[in-house]
């Protein structure tokens, strides 16, 4: 059996391994995966090695401390390791959740890991609003909002026809953040937590394993959790 972790603190929210593990099932490979809440990323990734583990998730907080375990790494921030013949390989999968999206000015909450994995697939003209930095949030004339921020109730920012709105954030079950209910009354596309989740998740899935991601498997199971 192969095995995949998911490293971060806290991941006991998480719904990587239903996700995940839906997927190695419907592709018949003998794999799992387990989540980790470890406050050292490096040393994590070390035993991680040690023990023979195929890869890894990496979230909140540690997506750019990580890259310091990487013998290659796609940037200053990844998402998702694979570890082959005993080297460890960074990638970042989260910029497919913005594939397909064209944006010419972007408006993004948050600076942190989720953030800097983003980059690469903003516009170039794009804002980041942190509470430390500027703040609040203006997505005055900006047509596609990210919330790369863990807040799920309250609203950041008041969405507008004819914007895209990416939020990171994502509750179990039917519940809708503030910022995704207030885009879809507004009337915007909307790429929601749970959607988003699928969408870096099924790259990942490739990354590690080589075969196509049952995408579809994976969406049914992170929206049928109650």
């Amino acid at each position: 059996m192969a095995h995949v972790a998911l490293l971060g603190h806290p991941v006991a929210h998480s719904l990587s391994p239903l996700m995940q593990d839906a997927a190695f099932a419907a592709a018949r490979l003998d794999w799992d995966y387990a989540a980790f809440d470890v406050e050292d990323p490096v040393a994590a990734v070390e035993a991680l090695r040690v023990l023979g583990f195929s890869g890894a998730n990496v979230t909140v907080p540690h997506k750019q401390a990580v890259v310091a375990a990487c013998d290659e790494a796609d940037g200053d921030a990844v998402n998702t390791l694979v570890i082959r013949d005993g080297r460890v390989l960074g990638f970042n999968t989260d910029k497919e959740i913005l594939a397909g999206i064209e944006a010419e000015r972007a408006c993004v909450i948050g600076g942190g890991g989720a953030a800097h994995t983003l980059a690469p697939a903003l516009p170039a003209d794009t804002r980041y609003f942190t509470r430390s930095g500027r703040w609040p949030p203006d997505a005055g004339g900006c047509d596609l909002i990210v919330n790369a921020t863990p807040v799920r109730s309250e609203l950041l920012v008041q969405p507008v026809a004819g914007q895209t709105v990416v939020d990171l954030a994502y509750d179990r079950g039917d519940a809708e953040t503030a910022l995704v209910a207030a885009a879809r009354a507004a009337g915007c596309t909307v790429i929601d937590g749970l959607e988003a989740l699928v969408r870096q998740g099924a790259k990942s899935f490739e990354l590690w394993t080589g075969v196509p991601a049952p995408v579809e498997v994976m969406r049914s199971a992170v929206r049928s959790v109650p």
